[in-house]
């Protein structure tokens, strides 16, 4: 028996123990118990009937008859005091005279009738033309929650695809990410400390941002002793999304069924694609491992080996992709060199 089923039976039951107190205490309305409990029992039973009939009536429809009933009584009530069914000749034809009673009521009944029904079937959009300016938007909408660890905010990617309005949603930064970056900015290290440092500049960024709200939580569990365990269960308490730069950390999240998003592989999957035998310019800007190789960098980092570009360090030169190499850290191109490129 599911849970409604319970209540209906609950308040049948009410009901009927009303019913019979009403034939106690007014038994001028109700002169026997019995008949008490077989009111309260049938006007109980006559609820939940209607309560199964309008089981598939939701708000909307029923704010819409509402609506439509309150314009076809307007209409109604216009009309009924307008001179169309008066005859000043007959001093019969009253407001308060039989025939106007019935003509009243047909109009009331007609008019509320109609007005419910075209209420109904009309959509959203519709009541744009009664009510101008007025538009109904739904108040479903999950909030998206952007949950971001301390690397994701360290590297400040974030802040950019905000600002190019490619994320939607409320950021959420742990109370204990705070504290990680400000002891992380003041570390004795003077990289690490500017690695801190940057990390609450870019915090400031985002809270100045005016698209994405940002939230300081200050849920923790002490009995989770890593700042990676807090946040996949932060994450899987809110239903939020996890941001990291963290491989390790974006693997764990996944085994637990937390959605993540990695920058790193963000970035790797939107680097341009570079093909066997496409030619390119390249700056050469120091020397490769093995003898005679130069190596030069593209736009977005990618790292490109050169054979025989040593004696071309500091210049442009044209290359050919020969061969790519997939690597942990991304992808490694390898080229000849095609023709020195105008300085």
């Amino acid at each position: 028996m599911s849970s409604l089923w319970a209540i209906r039976i609950f308040f049948l039951a009410l009901c009927t123990v009303g019913g019979y107190e009403v034939s106690q205490v007014r038994p001028e309305w109700i002169n026997s118990g019995p008949t008490g409990l077989v009111i309260g029992f049938g006007l109980g039973g006559l609820c939940v009937a209607l309560d199964e009939m309008l089981k598939g009536f939701s708000l909307r429809a029923f704010s819409a008859a509402t609506f439509g009933l309150f314009l076809g009584s307007v209409v109604a009530w216009l009309i009924d005091h307008s001179a169309l069914f008066t005859n000043p000749d007959d001093p019969r034809d009253s407001p308060d005279s039989p025939q106007r009673r019935v003509i009243r009521l047909g109009l009331f009944l007609s008019f509320s009738y109609l007005g419910m029904i075209l209420a109904m079937r009309s959509n959203k959009e519709d009541f744009s033309l009664i009510i101008p300016y007025v538009r109904f938007a739904p108040q479903t909408k999950v909030e998206s929650l952007l949950l971001l660890d301390t690397s994701v905010i360290i590297d400040g990617r974030i802040a950019d695809l905000i600002e190019a309005n490619f994320i939607e949603g409320t950021l959420v930064v742990p109370r204990f990410v705070l504290h990680e970056l400000q002891k992380i900015a003041d570390s004795n290290d003077p990289v690490i400390r500017a690695r801190g440092r940057r990390g609450l500049e870019m915090l400031t960024r985002l809270r100045q941002n005016k698209r994405n709200e940002v939230k300081i939580h200050d849920a923790d569990f002490p009995e989770e002793p890593e700042v990676d365990s807090k946040l996949v269960r932060l994450a899987r308490v809110l239903a939020a999304k996890l941001y990291t730069n963290d491989y390790n950390l974006g693997k764990v999240a996944e085994l637990q069924s937390v959605p993540y998003v990695n920058l790193n592989e963000l970035a790797n999957a939107l680097k341009p694609v570079i093909l066997p035998g496409e030619i390119f310019t390249l700056r050469v800007v120091r020397e490769g491992k093995d003898k005679g190789q130069g190596v030069g960098y593209l736009n977005d980092g990618t790292m490109v080996v050169v054979n025989n570009a040593q004696s071309l360090i500091g210049q442009q030169v044209n290359v050919k992709v020969l061969s790519l190499l997939q690597t942990g850290a991304g992808i490694i191109v390898f080229a000849d060199i095609k023709t020195p490129a105008a300085a």
